[in-house]
């Protein structure tokens, strides 16, 4: 079995780390270096920054902020907001990435992920989707969740995993911040048509959830979350201790 990873979500809105529900009623939590300062020192596996208005806003990413982050963290770190270019890949890289997570770009631009995996391989390139469920369906969203692009989700997943995105971020609308656990019906109908690593993003509350997810679905790769790590209601080192305990392989 692959060791499963545990990956704090970093949303950062104004140069803040922010977190809401649904996408939507975002609050202030802290600051991006100080909290990946943290979560590197204490057991995460990675770290996700996404700047989470840089699509909407029609600007570049805050690379001013993304470069102190980058200093501070000794873990692979994954960016993501307003990456619309092969220069935007390049810019992000230099900052500190070690790989980049693309979402609306891709929508506006499919061949972008092809040509961004020619250019830095398949392990820079990350496929984030935005999902929702819209009368029964799996709908991608794009510009932070506030559009809905038609594109049925997982046949857009298929076809970017097919156009060399080596990992596959699964963000639930549905269950983003409402800690009542994974999207599971919806990470197995991704997993079902994907041969690359899958991220578990949104809902997760507790321990539990963690190890739901990962007994149920062997084939998610890791999972990812926020509010629960930022407030302090799971710690990682314990999240970990429990994962071995049922006997999921996580890097201790």
């Amino acid at each position: 079995m692959i060791t499963k990873r545990i990956i704090p979500c970093l949303d950062v809105k104004d140069g803040r780390v922010v977190k809401g529900v649904n996408f939507g009623g975002l609050k202030d939590v802290n600051s991006p270096v100080d909290l990946a300062g943290y979560y590197s020192d204490n057991g995460a596996d990675e770290l996700v920054f996404y700047d989470i208005t840089a699509s909407s806003d029609g600007r570049r990413i805050f690379t001013d902020i993304l470069k102190e982050t980058a200093r501070r963290v000794f873990i692979p770190l994954t960016v993501g907001g307003g990456i619309n270019t092969l220069d935007d890949f390049d810019r992000v890289l230099k900052c500190g990435a070690d790989k980049v997570s693309v979402n609306s770009g891709a929508i506006r631009d499919p061949g972008l992920i092809y040509e961004a995996a020619k250019r830095y391989g398949s392990q820079c390139v990350v496929l984030s989707a935005d999902v929702k469920r819209v009368n029964g369906n799996f709908r991608v969203y794009a510009k932070g969740g506030r559009i809905d692009t038609g594109l049925d989700a997982i046949e857009w997943i298929k076809r970017g995993a097919g156009n060399g995105a080596g990992e596959i971020v699964l963000n639930s609308i549905d269950t983003d911040g409402v800690k009542n656990g994974f999207d599971i019906e919806m990470l197995a109908a991704v997993c079902e048509v994907v041969n690359v690593p899958v991220i578990a993003s949104g809902g997760a509350g507790n321990i539990r959830h963690f190890t739901d997810l990962f007994k149920t679905l062997p084939k998610v790769d890791a999972g990812l979350a926020a509010s629960i790590f930022h407030f302090g209601e799971v710690d990682i080192k314990d999240l970990k201790a429990e994962m071995k305990k049922n006997g999921i392989i996580t890097r201790i």
